[in-house]
């Protein structure tokens, strides 16, 4: 079976931060969650977050080379480590009853596996699959994202959180393995 490709026009505007990066983190998640294959370009060299956060979407395409020829920075070495690195299902979710079970696989020395029962958690975690703004979060959702954060299961940028892991739709594993 092979998945649908989505082509991004624009660049994502993930070098401002804020709102434009959470929207950004969540079509991309999105898309992942519905195993979509996109080619995309980020809008700045320089992010204002740590891209490992990310290396469970779809990575960005390369860039072209500049006119001079030189076309190679540091942040097109963090691009090709994140493609390097990229791999359907190294971090999504799936929904029970009252509860989400969240698999990370990002750093394979450190696989995690999280069940989010308790209700100020999974209430922040539901809300936040959504890009919200911190300021209308009350106290309690907010120490929530803070936790959430900490486990680096949201991406907390400029004034904004978004969830992470995708609602996979695909499982990424054959089903004689689970």
């Amino acid at each position: 079976m092979t998945s649908a490709q989505v082509v991004v026009d624009e660049p994502l505007p993930l070098g401002t931060g804020g709102r434009g990066a959470a929207d950004a983190v969540r079509f991309l998640r999105d898309c992942q969650s519905r195993a979509l294959t996109v080619r995309w370009v980020p809008d700045s060299d320089a992010l204002p977050f740590d891209t490992e956060l990310l290396h469970h979407l779809p990575p960005p395409a390369p860039r072209p080379a500049s006119p001079d020829g030189s076309g190679r920075s540091g942040r097109s070495d963090e691009a090709a480590v994140w493609r390097s690195r990229y791999a359907y299902g190294l971090l999504y979710h799936r929904r029970g009853p009252d509860f989400v079970t969240v698999m990370d696989r990002r750093d394979p020395s450190a696989s995690a596996r999280f069940t989010i029962d308790q209700p100020s958690l999974l209430g922040a975690f539901l809300t936040v699959q959504e890009p919200t703004a911190l300021d209308e979060l009350d106290a309690a959702r907010r120490e929530a994202v803070s936790l959430l954060a900490d486990e680096r299961l949201v991406l907390v940028t400029q004034g904004w959180v978004v969830a992470l892991p995708p609602r996979l739709r695909r499982w990424p594993v054959p089903c004689t393995s689970v």
